[in-house]
């Protein structure tokens, strides 16, 4: 049997190939939107991508199984439970089968087994995997997508605050619950292949390693020590983070089909040219380090560093409607579309150089502040006020007396709650986030916007 995981850590999602080495024939499971890892793995082991599983209707990443089908003939295993809200809707142009609890899957001599796995979402499978082929009958491994992570659950709540479906974050995690009690009579030998890591969203408290064992997260992952269901439900529930709005999107277009038509061609716009989308059809994204960004940078422009965090911020930000124009080096540009395309961002339709911006004048800057500073010349200045973009957990657990808490996914859509003739200080635990708060301010007409350096982190810290 041949295995291989890969990690996109942009999206910290994980994705998996399987493969019978006696016929050649393999599997993916839960692909990604960009299908090269795969077909450049599969070329070098000399194995014939045939098959491709999905555990759930993702709503965190856009999946490559739609692509898969149409363009490798691949088929598709889907899941046929939950009901027919949680059905897939382009099926009739593909070769697929629809899995139910108990099903199995044959990748050569190497068998899957569909285990219906609810909590995260209804229509939720794991794949049991044992390697005929090799001589066991007994499972080597367990396919988990969104439901068990490592230290973690999947959380049941998407559906009803990305979605609006009202009362099945609570139907949910009494599903979850049940659902948990099936996987710890599995044998403890069993390894655990999450569908996530540290650094998504579906869950509150992921790990870092990428996989486990059911005995280690019986004895480890505080989901699977309860054996009272009001207490799990309830510590389920509490503290998960808030949803990045292109969540509801992913699953509907998950669940539509994903578009397979992903060429378009990135037009070289001259910096001097750029007034002419400043409009609301089109957003630009300086996609610089913030600190090049915060010493100048073209009017209107939002900073999103290319780091691991720029899809999460990206689809945050972003409208699905909106022409995407980024500043960047050309040679970054293959990769950032890449990154827009695996949340749906396919409108990437220009670029300007980030050498352009050297010779270019009238460049916009913004000042960071230290706590010091804070203390010294801005707190007791009511021509100021501090805008904590933190997430809810982080305000909750303190907080600068006096801030005002916006959220930094929320910001855009809150900005009427700013005060317009006060100059924004903005805050987040570090500076990163803020950097983004005080660029997308700025582009939405807050000319004199403050950063705190270091962040409520720094400000704690010199306040003890």
């Amino acid at each position: 049997m041949f295995f291989k995981s890969f990690f996109d850590d942009h999206l910290a999602q994980m994705s998996y190939m399987v493969a019978c080495q006696k016929t050649g024939d393999a599997i993916i499971i839960d692909p990604g939107r960009d299908l090269s890892p795969y077909l450049e793995t599969a070329e070098k082991e000399g194995l014939t991508i045939k098959q491709a599983a999905e555990t759930h209707i993702h709503a965190d990443f856009l999946s490559g199984a739609r692509e898969l089908a149409n363009k490798k003939n691949v088929k598709l295993y889907l899941s046929d439970e939950g009901g027919d809200d949680w059905k897939y809707q382009y099926l009739e142009e593909v070769d697929h089968q629809l899995v139910k609890d108990g099903d199995d899957i044959h990748v050569g001599f190497v068998r899957l087994e569909v285990m219906h796995t609810p909590g995260h979402t209804p229509e939720s499978l794991s794949f049991l995997l044992t390697d005929e082929g090799g001589g066991s009958d007994v499972p080597m491994g367990v396919f988990t997508g969104d439901f068990v992570f490592v230290g973690d659950v999947g959380r049941p709540d998407l559906l009803e605050k990305s979605a609006g479906a009202e009362g099945t974050a609570k139907d949910g995690a009494k599903e979850m619950f049940q659902s948990i009690k099936r996987f710890k009579s599995l044998p403890d030998f069993v390894q655990v292949w999450p569908g996530h890591g540290a650094g998504s969203a579906c869950g509150k408290s992921l790990g870092a390693v990428p996989s486990s064992t059911i005995g280690y997260e019986k004895e480890n992952n505080w989901a699977l020590r309860h054996n009272s269901e009001a207490e799990f439900i309830a510590e389920l529930l509490d503290g998960q983070p808030e949803p990045p709005t292109y969540f509801a999107m992913m699953k509907k277009l998950n669940k539509e089909g994903p578009s397979i038509n992903k060429e378009r061609r990135i037009e070289k716009v001259p910096a001097d040219k750029l007034e002419q989308y400043r409009t609301n059809d089109f957003v630009i994204l300086d996609t610089r380090d913030a600190s090049e960004f915060a010493s100048g940078h073209l009017q209107g422009t939002i900073n999103i560093p290319y780091n691991r965090s720029f899809t999460n911020w990206a689809g945050w930000i972003v409208e699905y409607n909106q022409h995407i124009i980024v500043v960047a080096d050309e040679k970054e540009l293959a990769a950032i579309k890449g990154s827009l395309e695996s949340i749906g961002l396919d409108d990437l339709v220009g670029y300007v150089e980030v050498s352009e911006l050297k010779s270019f004048g009238g460049l916009e800057t913004y000042k960071s502040i230290t706590a010091e500073e804070l203390e010294e010349s801005y707190r007791s200045n009511r021509e100021y006020v501090i805008i904590d973009v933190r997430n809810p957990d982080e305000w909750e657990e303190g907080h600068i007396e006096g801030a005002q808490h916006i959220m930094l996914g929320k910001l855009k859509d809150s900005l009427e709650k700013i005060p317009s003739d006060r100059t924004p200080i903005v805050h987040c635990q570090s500076g990163m986030r803020s950097a983004i708060g005080a660029s997308l301010l700025q582009a939405y007409g807050f000319k004199n916007v403050l950063n705190l350096q270091g962040g409520y982190g720094a400000w704690s810290k010199e306040n003890k």
